[in-house]
């Protein structure tokens, strides 16, 4: 059964992590990013407000073509809480001891659920558990050939890439496999959200989009 998150992954390619000491007008942002190609946002609990930031971003763009979620979610309660503030997917760093929590929770409010790994037994977790995709981070670890050699024994498992990833390696990531490739502050720089340089950042994703091809 197909998701509208991972199926808008799949379309786009690609989505944002954005990780920002303070981020006063998270519907701007999401809405810059959309511009330029992604319409997959990530927002952190590793920034102040999340819940007050996804409701935000969820009331003000309900009839918009954007997708935002919740990340760096560690426990069931973090999990509830963005679910309840309007998160469309919830992502983990790892394999968290209440993933199966997670997971549930997520599934329950129809969200998708991407789960964090690394090594092929994390991953063979991950989609046990009932993932709907795995994040590789950190991606620079390994590299492409990583994935690539993932992607063997687990044909089924979407798989996307997160941290290092850049228009110089995304390419190599897709190739390799990865259903989306995850950008960071090569899209998203703090300085430009501290400044609200919105056309910047959407000429980063676009430009980031032009280099999946």
């Amino acid at each position: 059964m197909s998701d509208p998150a991972i199926d808008t992954l799949r379309a786009d390619r690609a989505l944002v992590v954005v990780r920002a000491s303070r981020l006063e007008d998270p519907v701007a942002l999401c809405r810059a990013l959309a511009a330029g190609g992604i319409r997959t946002v990530e927002l952190t609990y590793t920034t102040p407000g999340l819940t007050d930031l996804l409701a935000r971003v969820s009331a003000e763009t309900r009839e918009e073509e954007i997708v935002v979620g919740a990340g760096t979610v560690l426990t069931a309660e973090q999990a509830c809480a963005a679910l309840a503030a309007g998160a469309r997917f919830l992502v983990t760093p790892g394999l968290p001891p209440e993933a199966v929590e997670i997971v549930a929770a997520g599934h329950a409010a129809g969200a998708a659920v991407i789960l964090g790994a690394l090594t092929p037994t994390e991953v063979l977790t991950a989609h046990t558990l009932g993932a709907d995709a795995v994040k590789i981070f950190p991606a620079r670890a390994l590299g492409p050939r990583h994935l690539s050699d993932l992607r063997g024994p687990y044909p089924e498992v979407d798989l996307i890439p997160s941290g290092g990833v850049d228009e110089d390696n995304a390419a190599e990531f897709l190739r390799a496999g990865a259903l989306a490739v995850t950008a960071g502050t090569s899209v998203v720089q703090p300085a430009d959200v501290d400044e609200a340089r919105w056309e910047q950042i959407t000429t980063n994703a676009a430009h980031f989009r032009a280099a999946l091809r």
